[in-house]
């Protein structure tokens, strides 16, 4: 769909999506396939966007996830599931794949809603995508008010994101749903979570400081 708006010019997501990324699977959940670019920072100058292209890549905190919920299907299966910051749409595909009776994901980036959707389809199977800040919006979105279980896949990479993302997670569990967190350890996770899976994600070179690195799932309580 051509839009305009944090790029500055017309572009047409769809075309953009795909001319910057190739088919792969990420390593340390093959059963997914994803439209992945290789190298950030080229990726960043090519979409002349302000934020840099989250979509286009395979976090290690969205893999533990995605890897979590498919070794675990009871986790989200039969249940409506909220993939939040979905970036690529990893874990968000992960919990459709689980048997999850619907899947919503939501990223405030237009190309993300874009990236997400056409890795569904790659998947065949569906995602709601919505594009939207949850940290920004008056109470919780519909699709978080009634989600049995929300996945936030490494929402903890700056200071200033983690907090309002940190309070949006913890009004979901507040009114009792279920909520795990994908995180590579970063300095901004806040202590006290309780780790229930612990994985290594190889091939991380292009995005962290290590070729292999230690990713665990946590469960946030209210």
């Amino acid at each position: 769909m051509p839009c305009c708006g944090d790029y500055g010019v017309l572009v047409d997501e769809r075309a953009v999506v795909r001319e910057l990324t190739r088919t792969a699977s990420p390593p340390l959940v093959p059963e997914v396939r994803l439209r992945l670019a290789e190298e950030p920072f080229a990726t960043w100058t090519a979409t002349r966007a302000d934020d840099p292209p989250f979509w286009a890549f395979a976090w290690a905190g969205g893999q533990v996830l995605a890897r979590y919920v498919l070794d675990h299907p009871d986790v989200v299966a039969g249940r409506r599931v909220a993939d939040i910051a979905s970036g690529s749409g990893l874990v968000a595909i992960a919990a459709a794949l689980a048997g999850a009776a619907h899947v919503t994901a939501f990223d405030v980036d237009p190309l993300a809603r874009t990236a997400a959707t056409e890795n569904a389809a790659l998947n065949d199977v569906v995602v709601e995508v919505v594009q939207a800040d949850v940290t920004r919006t008056p109470g919780l979105h519909e699709a978080l008010q009634t989600a049995d279980v929300v996945l936030a896949g490494d929402v903890c990479y700056d200071p200033d994101m983690a907090p309002p993302m940190l309070a949006a997670l913890r009004a979901c569990a507040a009114r009792g749903a279920k909520v795990l967190v994908g995180d590579p350890h970063r300095p901004y996770l806040p202590r006290g979570l309780a780790s229930i899976a612990e994985y290594d994600v190889p091939e991380t070179g292009n995005l962290e400081e290590r070729d292999t690195t230690r990713a665990a799932v946590f469960v946030l309580r209210n």
